[in-house]
């Protein structure tokens, strides 16, 4: 088998150590007949030892090159295309049951990902992402900290995040520059009834300078929108709680 460069422009850097494969497929406990997805397969390092466990198995990946290599695996529906372009509510009907969706996410499109997810989260069981340590500590962030921000906001109004696992640059080949970690994401069964845009609309504007008090970013955007409502202030974003965000956002609309 001829060996593959990784490539810098797709942000692959492929995973190489059994152990912690190992680690990352028993955080993520697949079961015969589950409906799995995978994000970047690349050389197939968790992909293997998951169609161990689930045959078929569905991955999608961007590479030609790479999506060749793994049709030549039994066991494998291959879709090779970039993910944001993926209908998962299609996958989900075509398997006829809610995705468990996996994978060693890019780590420069990272966030378009997760909030091109955050649109079939209806559709998902779970959800296991290799990512940078500094991006599932801000998806895990609790408020008064400097992690906590917009990401933190929109993807808890959803799911239940945990960091699982953290992964050192050892275990990749070629070594990314930042440490790693596995995030297990667990949709909500009762979420806040919100409309997203908007609450994206009012998270970003929140979090627009966070050295600045409320009054001073969503003051004048609440403003404009007629709300007479009770919300405090005089805090930063990063003092309010998720539910509070929601709370707001559900008056505003």
């Amino acid at each position: 088998m001829t060996h593959h460069v990784a490539r810098k422009r797709f942000g692959q850097h492929f995973l190489t150590d059994r152990i912690v494969i190992e680690d990352i497929v028993q955080a993520i406990k697949p079961q015969a007949g589950d409906a799995m997805v995978e994000i970047g397969p690349g050389l197939g390092a968790m992909t293997m030892p998951l169609l161990a466990y689930v045959n078929p198995l569905t991955v999608i990946e961007l590479d030609r090159d790479l999506a060749e290599r793994l049709r030549q695996r039994p066991g494998l529906n291959v879709i090779e295309s970039d993910v944001l372009k993926v209908d998962f509510a299609a996958l989900a009907a075509e398997h006829g049951k809610k995705l468990r969706v996996v994978g060693n996410l890019p780590y420069n499109i990272s966030s378009p990902i997760l909030f091109h997810l955050l649109d079939f989260v209806d559709q998902v069981q779970d959800q296991h992402f290799m990512l940078q340590k500094e991006v599932v500590d801000r998806m895990a962030a609790e408020p008064c900290c400097k992690d906590y921000g917009r990401l933190t906001v929109m993807l808890q109004w959803r799911y239940q995040i945990e960091s699982v696992l953290d992964v050192l640059p050892s275990a990749f080949d070629p070594p990314p520059r930042v440490d790693s970690a596995i995030v297990r994401m667990l949709p909500l069964p009762v979420p806040a009834a919100v409309d997203q845009k908007l609450l994206g609309e009012l998270v970003a504007v929140a979090f627009s300078q966070r050295r600045k008090i409320l009054r001073n970013t969503l003051g004048a955007w609440l403003e404009q929108r007629g709300f007479g409502g009770q919300f405090d202030l005089q805090r930063r974003a990063e003092e309010v709680p998720v539910a509070e965000y929601l709370a707001l956002a559900l008056a505003v609309s």
